[in-house]
């Protein structure tokens, strides 16, 4: 049965570049509703334990680096069937081949850089939730 929570955050470069809230509002005018958020920087330490799924793969070490690199905006969004929903919603990790009017289209810069994460599965949004937050920080 699938969820109706999943995680997602706004990386480091699209922080930088002024991104957070029309991305906050895009994802409230999708039907999400945000029940957790909070403003973080991840250490490289947190950032391998967090993409600890991808060690040894040839852009881990950059994928750690860059998302270490500043800020993001963590959250919990909460929709029907939420991981499914959100994953279309925010289109394609490749932003150059993301639909129109998709998060990643509008405000990626390019397939390491595409502005937003979006769980792959109940399991890992499970995962990655509790890795933010804990169940008395979401509304």
């Amino acid at each position: 049965m699938s969820g109706n929570r999943t995680y997602t955050m706004i990386k480091p470069t699209a922080m930088r570049k002024g991104y957070m809230a029309p991305i906050m509002n895009k994802i409230v005018e999708g039907g999400f509703k945000i029940i957790a958020a909070k403003m973080t920087q991840l250490s490289k330490a947190e950032a391998e334990a967090f993409y600890g799924i991808h060690r040894g793969r040839p852009f881990f070490e950059e994928l750690t680096s860059f998302m270490s690199s500043g800020p993001i905006m963590a959250m919990v969004i909460e929709k029907e069937n939420a991981v499914e929903a959100y994953r279309n919603y925010i289109g394609s990790t490749n932003p150059a081949e993301a639909a129109e009017g998709t998060i990643r289209k509008m405000y990626g810069t390019n397939i390491g850089e595409n502005a937003i994460h979006g769980s792959d599965s109940d399991e890992n949004a499970k995962i990655e939730m509790s890795f933010f937050f804990t169940g008395r920080e979401m509304f």
